[in-house]
C-alpha cells in the first residue's frame, strides 16, 4: 500500500465538502462507466509494449472534467496538480497526472471518431434521470421543493405554480428550484423556479450564461 502523500493527508483531515467534490462523487456514482469505456475502447491507442500509457478509464473521467469545467489542455494538467478531488475523480495520484500533450491527444482521438458528442449526449440522458444537467462551463441542478398535497391558495385552490412529480419511485408535490452554478468558482449565477413537473431542459435556456 502506498504512503499518503501531504496533500492527501490534508486532504483526509477536511471538515467539509467542497461543492465540486460532491457534484463529482455524484458523477463518479451515476455515470455508466463501463459502457462510456466500450464505445472508445477500440479507438485508444497502445503504445510499442501493447498497453495503453494511461489507462483509459482515467483519460475519460479527466476528459469529463475538462469539458464540464471548461478547461484547457494546460489548464487540466495544472487542475490535477492542484486540486486533489479531481485526481481522486480521476483514480490516479500526484505522480500519474497525464501532461497536457497528452490530454490534448486523447481529446483529438474523440473528435477525429466523432465521440464527444455521442458521450455526452449519454453522461446527459443518464443524469437527467437524477435532476442533473451538464453543459460545458455551467451546471444545472434543480431541486424539488416539496409542499403538504393539501397546499392552496388565496382563493382556496390549489396553488397553478405547484404540481406533482414523480422522481424514482417516489411522489412529490410542490415547485422546483433550478439553478446554474459557475463550475470554476461554484457560485450560483441563475435561479427560476417552476411547478415540480417543469422538465429540467425547459429551463435550461434561463439557466446558462454562456460566459
Amino acid at each position: 500500500m502506498s504512503q499518503l502523500t501531504f496533500a492527501e493527508a490534508e486532504y483526509e483531515q477536511k471538515k467539509r465538502k467542497t461543492r465540486r467534490e460532491v457534484f463529482l462523487e455524484k458523477l463518479d456514482k451515476l455515470l455508466p462507466w463501463s459502457s462510456l469505456e466500450t464505445a472508445i475502447a477500440k479507438y485508444y491507442a497502445s503504445n510499442r509494449t501493447g498497453r495503453p500509457a494511461y489507462p483509459l478509464s482515467a483519460m475519460l473521467r479527466i476528459h469529463i472534467m475538462q469539458v464540464i469545467y471548461n478547461l484547457s489542455d494546460p489548464a487540466m494538467e495544472d487542475a490535477l496538480y492542484e486540486i486533489e478531488s479531481m485526481r481522486r475523480f480521476a483514480g490516479i495520484c500526484l505522480a500519474q497526472v497525464p501532461d497536457e500533450t497528452t490530454i490534448l491527444n486523447f481529446r483529438h482521438l474523440l473528435e477525429r471518431h466523432g465521440l464527444g458528442k455521442k458521450l455526452f449526449k449519454k453522461i446527459n440522458r443518464k443524469l437527467d434521470q437524477h435532476g442533473l444537467i451538464v453543459r460545458e462551463g455551467s451546471i444545472i441542478d434543480a431541486t424539488i421543493v416539496e409542499a403538504p398535497s393539501s397546499t392552496k391558495n388565496k382563493a382556496k385552490q390549489r396553488d397553478p405554480e405547484m404540481h406533482q412529480t414523480k422522481k424514482g419511485n417516489q411522489w412529490h408535490f410542490g415547485m422546483k428550484c433550478h439553478i446554474g452554478v459557475d463550475d470554476t468558482v461554484g457560485l450560483i449565477h441563475r435561479l427560476a423556479t417552476s411547478a415540480a413537473n417543469e422538465h429540467d431542459l425547459n429551463m435550461a435556456d434561463r439557466l446558462l450564461h454562456g460566459e
